[in-house]
């Protein structure tokens, strides 16, 4: 018996048994197993709840850089490429200034969908803080993320934020930096420094408008 539980085993029935008493033993261990699944689950859940932005339905920065580093492993491992684009909306303070902030809030959870419509499922984003948004694309090319960087930059300017009687037309500027076919030691967080001086040279340059670097280093 002690062999056995130090083996692992939950529980044991000696020779000879009921077999009333087994099936007993055998519904005790799948309440026992039920309860772990919806602990697992409410877990899973609360993960979840902690990784969310509440506002845009994104991730926040809690665990990105983590994932940021696992797609780069991978990258690496299988010669893709992977690119860090930091999205930021242009004059975005007069939004709040000539509206007000419940309707810049519903600025960002619309910037969030629009983000979150557009990408892949193998693709993430997350709400970097403020008006500022950080995609990661996986398993892309240069040519590929700045066309993406394009798609989305003219997705955003041609829609409409409208919420009651308050509606306005707004633009994004971007920063991308990728890794080609994983050929770099750098981690998320030097990627996404990469791309944040993407960002502010295309705000530097007059908005409205990507810049798009290869990180080799």
């Amino acid at each position: 018996v002690i062999r056995g539980l130090d083996a692992g085993a939950l529980d044991y029935i000696s020779k000879p048994f009921s077999g009333m008493e087994l099936l007993a033993r055998v519904r005790a261990q799948l309440r026992v197993k039920r309860l772990q699944d919806e602990l697992r689950e409410a877990n899973e859940k609360l993960q979840g709840l902690v990784e969310i932005d509440d506002l845009t339905g994104l991730y926040n920065m809690r665990s990105v850089y983590s994932k940021m580093d696992q797609e780069i492993e991978r990258a690496r491992r299988y010669g893709h490429g992977v690119a860090a684009i930091m999205l930021d909306m242009d004059h975005f303070k007069g939004v709040n200034d000539n509206h007000d902030h419940l309707f810049g809030s519903h600025v960002l959870a619309e910037v969030g969908k629009l983000i979150k419509k557009n990408i892949r499922t193998h693709d993430f984003a997350a709400r970097y803080g403020g008006d500022e948004f950080l995609i990661c694309l996986s398993q892309t090319t240069g040519e590929g993320a700045k066309l993406f960087c394009e798609r989305l930059r003219k997705i955003m300017e041609e829609h409409l934020f409208e919420h009651g009687e308050d509606k306005i037309k707004l633009t994004a500027s971007m920063g991308c930096a990728i890794i080609v076919e994983g050929r770099s030691l750098m981690d998320g967080r030097s990627l996404v420094r990469h791309a944040d001086h993407g960002l502010y040279k295309a705000k530097e340059e007059g908005r409205h408008q990507d810049d798009t670097v290869t990180a080799d280093s």
